[in-house]
């Protein structure tokens, strides 16, 4: 949830005047402490144990929820992603820990982390629809104060997951960071990584930019921008959904290679409105969404196919470089979101992102020649 309110975060503080170029790069605030961190991470984990780590980030974001609606200042909002950031960096890291020292069977990978993936399409779906409520009452002014239910959310969840005993791996610290990284540096990682900071960086165009895009371009009021954006966010959790009940009825690489290219077709359909019809055809607000089903199950299928050949021993240094990777593609694919919008080229967003999805496909490609080396 917290991690992807940058669209309301943007939709909001673009209203007060702030321009596009400087919230381009608030998204680099978040970004850059999660690659940074996320190295650094494996050893603190190690060291407190998984679960304390979780709590220890759950408790952070609570904190910090808590605080948000009380500061006014632009530069608090680059703190407070810092720090979001980095809790998120470490609890991926111990989530997807957790399911590989559980499961070792790509598919059966693929079939888990779709599950926990498509929760957190639920968080964006939540929040989007909150906001959107708040932000279209008579409240409007208060829109801040809906982190506190985040707050409240964390509080929730610390006291569950306490109660969970869950195994904890054993860690050994013998080489040096560099050098393990090092080890992980074959032809198949290197083409892996380059697909995962695509996947997200096409992801990042549609999380952040496509309540503004809805609000400046479709011209329609904010409500209606979040709810619609919400409506990706389900569509997404849908795809998921079904993808992690039949995945394993189909060979992971298909299924992989088919989704991009039904996203390519959505998008020249939509490409075909806009530019034999009308550019800010109504149809969008609706087609647009229907690609989340489609690309939210590109994440976690190429994650769980990777980790199926790391050893568990390695998984959270492994998880380490896909974090950052991710943090990397969303950060690069938002500064140049702010460009595009901060020079008015909003009529050229459906080709960008085309343009974004044919590198990804071909990248893709390329891996899945290469995936059956072993790491």
């Amino acid at each position: 949830m917290v991690l992807n309110c940058m669209g309301i975060v943007i939709l909001q503080l673009s209203e007060a005047k702030i321009t596009y170029e400087k919230l381009g790069f608030l998204e680099s605030f978040k970004d850059l402490p999660i690659a940074f961190i996320s190295l650094f991470a494996v050893n603190f984990i190690s060291k407190i144990g998984t679960k304390n780590a979780l709590i220890l980030a759950l408790t952070i974001v609570g904190i910090c929820s808590c605080i948000l609606p009380f500061v006014e200042v632009f530069w608090f909002y680059k703190l407070w992603f810092a720090i979001i950031g980095t809790c998120f960096a470490i609890g991926k890291i111990c989530v997807f820990g957790i399911i590989r020292n559980n499961i070792s069977e790509e598919k059966s990978l693929a079939k888990t982390m779709n599950s926990v993936e498509a929760s957190f399409m639920i968080g964006i779906f939540v929040v989007n629809t909150g906001f959107g409520w708040l932000i279209s009452s008579k409240y409007s002014e208060f829109w801040k104060f809906g982190f506190i239910s985040i707050s409240v959310l964390s509080a929730i969840t610390i006291l569950l997951f306490s109660k969970i005993k869950i195994s904890e791996p054993l860690q050994k610290n013998d080489n040096g960071l560099i050098s393990s990284l090092l080890n992980f540096v074959n032809k198949s990682v290197i083409i892996f990584l380059a697909v995962i900071f695509c996947i997200v960086f096409v992801e990042q165009s549609f999380n952040s930019w496509l309540p503004s895009f809805y609000k400046n371009h479709l011209k329609v009021n904010s409500f209606f921008a979040l709810q619609a954006s919400s409506f990706l966010a389900l569509f997404s959790y849908i795809g998921r959904t079904i993808t992690a009940n039949i995945i394993q009825r189909f060979s992971l690489s298909r299924y992989f290679k088919t989704c991009l290219f039904l996203i390519i077709a959505v998008l020249f359909i939509i490409l075909g409105i806009q530019f034999l019809g009308s550019d800010d055809s109504k149809t969008l607000l609706f087609l647009f969404p229907v690609i989340g089903l489609f690309l939210s199950p590109l994440y976690p299928v190429i994650n769980s196919k990777m980790i199926a050949l790391v050893d568990k021993k390695k998984i959270n240094l492994f998880t380490s470089l896909i974090v950052i990777f991710s943090s990397l593609g969303s950060s690069v694919s938002s500064i140049i979101m702010a460009l595009l919008f901060g020079n008015g080229l909003l009529n050229y967003y459906s080709l960008y992102i085309l343009l974004a999805v044919s590198v990804l496909f071909m990248i893709s490609l390329i891996y899945f020649h290469t995936v059956n080396k072993n790491i």
